[in-house]
């Protein structure tokens, strides 16, 4: 899955499928997805990887962006949203 293929825009809301990559793809994934976004821009990085629990706020915080917040996914997996600064 490459940057391409694993985001999809919805207007100011972008989905990052990271399911069933592992550490630090779904990273890598988020940062190609923010590349280029405008300001207040959400992502939400659906993953199934427990490390991005922790990457994902780090990361936010690392590149000066907000960390929204935690949610489970109707499947095995974890949502984790950050907004565009």
């Amino acid at each position: 899955m490459t940057g391409d293929d694993a985001a999809v825009a919805d207007g100011g809301h972008v989905t990052v499928d990271a399911m069933g990559l592992v550490c630090p793809l779904p990273i890598i994934e988020l940062a190609k997805a923010a590349r280029g976004r405008e300001a207040g821009t959400e992502i939400t990085v659906l993953c199934t990887d427990v490390a991005a629990r922790v990457d994902v706020p780090a990361w936010a915080r690392m590149t000066g962006h907000e960390f929204v917040g935690e949610m489970k996914t109707d499947g095995a997996g974890i949502a984790l949203t950050v907004r565009l600064r």
